[in-house]
């Protein structure tokens, strides 16, 4: 049985989880949808009540029913690469591999119905509210009078994109930024505006989950963080440390709610540290990095996903419990 991993060619994060996966002798089948047809082909058959399905990589011939897991990590535009891309191309391809792919009994990780949804950021903010999750002040609109409204019950904001970086178009990342005192906000009519009151931090939160493992780290905020206009911990200027930290029993309880409402076996998650030491809500990336956290960190994030991927423990470190979970 195999694992399918979908993702582009250079992702490290990936590599973590096919390294111990190969270490355990489970086949892996990596294709970026991107290089389909081409380097990339597929096939399907459906005769006498009945479905069969293959995939092409490079020569190799694999069976969709011999499919144990999918990975959706970090997946090219399907034909984008193809000598006669085009946008019919794409959603040719699209339909052709992803929905032969749900004719198959393996499991998601995760399933593109679930993950579309679970990048709505408006979507999560309910759900994360819903599940008991702490969710900042937040106002995503188009009128200005109402922003400005908004404003003046929270003074102190920060703005950021509501779709948040797309998966496949990391340079076009947007940083999270502290609002002007004196904004008038009138460019908000020209586009969906996310405003939301700024958490003053003790430090920056990554929780990532793995089915029901999780892995947290935590980086301090700098002594200037109240100072800076942009508090995005991706675009800090100064070096950022991630140290392991216990995920507390409450937030753990929601987050075990949010991923199973949302159906979802992996979600990275972000949160505000303050100087209370709650955990505010910010967003779940569906298909988040884990790579940095685990290189910095130790945590076995990688094995982890490749022993869900598995389906059955694996003899390396997969198996080693995580000593950051209460």
């Amino acid at each position: 049985m195999t694992v399918l991993i979908l993702t582009c060619e250079q992702d490290v994060t990936a590599d973590l989880a096919v390294v111990e996966l190969n270490a355990n002798g489970i086949p892996v089948l990596r294709l970026d949808p991107a290089e389909l047809p081409g380097d990339v082909d597929v096939s399907g058959e459906y005769a006498h009540g009945a479905f069969e399905g293959h995939l092409s990589v490079g020569g190799r011939v694999v069976s969709m029913q011999g499919l144990r897991s999918i990975w959706v990590r970090r997946p090219g535009t399907p034909a984008a690469r193809s000598a006669g891309a085009s946008a019919w191309l794409s959603e040719e391809s699209a339909q052709a591999l992803y929905g032969m792919l749900r004719c198959t009994g393996a499991r998601w990780m995760n399933h593109p119905d679930a993950a579309r949804q679970a990048r709505l950021k408006p979507w999560q903010l309910w759900l994360a509210r819903e599940c008991g999750l702490p969710v900042p002040p937040t106002l995503i609109t188009t009128f200005p009078r109402v922003a400005r409204e908004f404003a003046v019950r929270y003074p102190d904001l920060v703005v950021k994109p509501v779709s948040g970086s797309h998966p496949r178009d990391d340079g076009l990342a947007v940083p999270t930024t502290r609002v002007r005192p004196d904004e008038d906000f009138r460019a908000v009519e020209h586009g969906p505006t996310l405003l939301q009151r700024r958490i003053r931090k003790a430090a920056d939160i990554r929780l990532t989950v793995v089915g029901e493992r999780m892995f947290a780290a935590r980086a301090a905020a700098g002594p200037d963080a109240d100072d800076d206009s942009v508090v995005d911990v991706r675009f800090r200027p100064s070096g950022v440390t991630w140290s392991p930290v216990p995920v507390p029993p409450r937030v753990a309880e929601a987050v075990s709610t949010y991923l199973l409402r949302a159906q979802l076996a992996y979600g990275a998650f972000d949160f505000a540290e303050d100087t209370d030491g709650i955990w505010w809500f910010l967003e779940c990336n569906q298909s988040g990095q884990f790579g940095f956290i685990e290189i910095e960190t130790g945590q076995p994030i990688g094995s982890a996903v490749a022993q869900w991927l598995a389906g059955e423990p694996l003899g390396t470190a997969g198996g080693a419990t995580d000593p950051t979970r209460p």
